[in-house]
């Protein structure tokens, strides 16, 4: 019998650099910590490893000044908008700086009360109090701040935003508006700079008359000189440096299936693999949506596609084996879950299990796990992840 189910252990690693064989130190990596905690490998385990590590290793870096040169090239160099940046030192100011660099005027269009990701400049309150409609109504910064005032401070960073973003190039002007349309106002060469909406942003630029319109994940997807490149452009870019971003990782396929070829031939099992950056869940308190990546996992073997299959135990507890208790209820429940067969999303045995995808819900506990600060562990092994209630 089986004591313990899902379990996600943080793998200590070297500090990786540029040009490091990372399938060979991710794997010596795993030996050196089974040898020293004796946990054995099993087929459907899964290791993953955090996005930062692998384009460290591929040295998929861009300068301010290169990536100043990939935007002049398609937009123009003259002036410019941007719409709905997230609030962010370290995922979009250096980006911020480029984008300035690259043209001679720069507008700036903030979304409020909050950026795309839930960082607040204010809350629905003091609009409500202001008698302000988010969906209609739009400002330049001097009326933005004659309504609202200073106080635009970010409750957890204490950085005003606004004032921070100005300061990043004497050629920005910053506008406020929740209709990507808006910056037409302005220019009608636009980067639009949000995550998950934009291609809808785009698209309603483009209708609306807009002429030159990327996105972020249309620039640096080719080298520009020595820089790195990613098919995400800079999209889930980092700060590295004050003048340099590292960039999402490229051919991620390509590593996790050589990884799992690896971890084949000196274990014997077959190990899932991927590799994960932001994961998905939103802080309760801040209101902060951790996903400014624009996916939670950009490469899996296959054994990782599709939905878990489960069901609600505590649903039938409660219901069709509500007369029943011990082994009796024990031994029911576990002959309900071997005759559980197909995709059980719509159907009554799956109540309350909200349908995602293993890769997601995997790439929320793996980045929960390894933290983003200085724990030392961008590899995680999960162990028992496909077991459930009536595995031996």
């Amino acid at each position: 019998m089986r004591y313990t189910g899902v379990t996600a252990r943080g793998i200590v690693a070297p500090i990786f650099r540029q040009g490091d064989d990372l399938v060979a130190a991710v794997t010596a990596s795993l030996l050196a910590a089974e040898a020293d905690e004796g946990f054995g490998f099993d087929d459907g385990d899964i290791v993953a490893v955090t996005e930062a590590v692998v384009a460290r290793t591929q040295g998929n870096y861009a300068t301010v000044d290169q990536i100043a040169q990939a935007l002049r090239e398609k937009l123009g160099g003259e002036d410019m908008g941007i719409v709905f940046p997230i609030l962010s030192r370290n995922r979009f100011a250096i980006v911020l700086r480029a984008i300035a660099k690259s043209c001679k005027k720069l507008y700036v269009q903030l979304s409020y009360p909050s950026d795309e990701v839930g960082n607040a400049l204010l809350s629905l309150d003091e609009l409500d109090q202001k008698g302000v409609n988010p969906y209609s109504d739009s400002f330049e910064l001097d009326a933005f701040r004659e309504k609202f005032g200073p106080n635009t401070v970010h409750r957890f960073t204490g950085v005003d935003y606004i004032e921070y973003y100005k300061s990043l190039g004497e050629n920005i002007e910053i506008v406020f508006s929740n209709d990507p349309r808006y910056i037409l106002n302005y220019t009608k060469n636009v980067l639009t700079c949000d995550i998950h909406s934009r291609f809808r942003s785009q698209r309603l630029i483009k209708a609306a008359g807009g002429e030159r319109v990327f996105r972020l994940d249309e620039i640096m997807t080719e080298p520009v000189g020595d820089s790195g490149w990613s098919e995400f452009g800079l999209l889930g870019s980092n700060k590295a440096s004050e003048d340099r971003v590292k960039l999402y990782p490229r051919d991620t396929k390509e590593f996790v299936e050589a990884l799992a070829a690896k971890l084949r031939a000196v274990t014997g099992k077959r190990i899932e693999c991927m590799v994960y950056g932001d994961g998905c869940f939103k802080d309760p308190v801040g209101g902060i949506w951790e996903f400014a990546d624009p996916v939670v996992a950009p490469a899996y073997t296959d054994g990782l596609s599709g939905m878990p299959n489960e069901l609600k135990m505590k649903y039938f507890a409660d219901t069709e084996f509500a007369s029943l208790s011990g082994k009796e209820l024990e031994d029911a429940m576990r002959q309900r879950i071997r005759e559980k067969d197909g995709n059980l999303v719509g159907n009554m045995q799956s109540q309350g299990t909200t349908p995602r995808r293993l890769t997601d819900l995997l790439g929320s506990l793996c980045d929960l796990t390894s933290g983003s600060g200085d724990r030392g562990t961008p590899i995680i092994l999960i162990k028992n992840y496909f077991t459930n209630y009536a595995s031996e």
